[in-house]
């Protein structure tokens, strides 16, 4: 039987480190061809989206805010103000180093769980699993894809294997 646990953590965990290979090849990327890091980190797809900085920020508060609130635990707060491909990278490791410290345990009962989140000024209920399901997982995906197609569009030696790579 799937768990919400098993629903959020591990598809969650694996898109993430997902994320942080494709930013590393992105890296290697603009170090090969001498590009500066902050051309790729600031590149968007069009002038009114988010740029490849944003995009990491965005799936990993997706991500920690899902673990966090299905678990009932407290959200932990990042700054927002990476700025390097090493601090997406710390960023990274520290929100799946969160994610993983949530136990099955503490997801007991989280499908049925009122979750309210705030979007632009206003709140929006789910239960847990419609909020995992219609908006955590649609959104970190919309997120992580974009930031793959930014690095792609801009040379870096992506394919679908790299997204998903299947590393957990």
């Amino acid at each position: 039987m799937l768990t919400m646990f098993d629903a959020t953590i591990a598809p969650l965990v694996r898109t993430l480190n997902n994320l942080s290979h494709i930013l590393k090849k992105g890296e290697t990327y603009a170090d090969a061809k001498k590009i500066e890091h902050s051309v790729l980190l600031n590149a968007r797809l069009f002038a009114d989206m988010y740029p490849l900085t944003r995009q990491v920020q965005i799936a990993t508060d997706m991500s920690k805010g899902a673990a966090a609130r299905l678990a009932g635990v407290e959200i932990p707060k990042y700054e927002d103000n990476e700025t390097t491909f090493a601090e997406l990278q710390e960023r990274l490791a520290k929100t799946i180093a969160f994610i993983q410290s949530v136990t099955p345990a503490q997801f007991a009962g989280s499908e049925a769980r009122e979750v309210t989140i705030t979007v632009r000024k206003v709140d929006v209920k789910f239960t847990g699993q419609d909020y995992l399901l219609k908006w955590v997982l649609p959104n970190v995906y919309f997120h992580v894809t974009t930031a793959y197609n930014i690095l792609r569009h801009n040379g870096v030696d992506l394919g679908k294997a790299d997204f998903l790579r299947g590393k957990e």
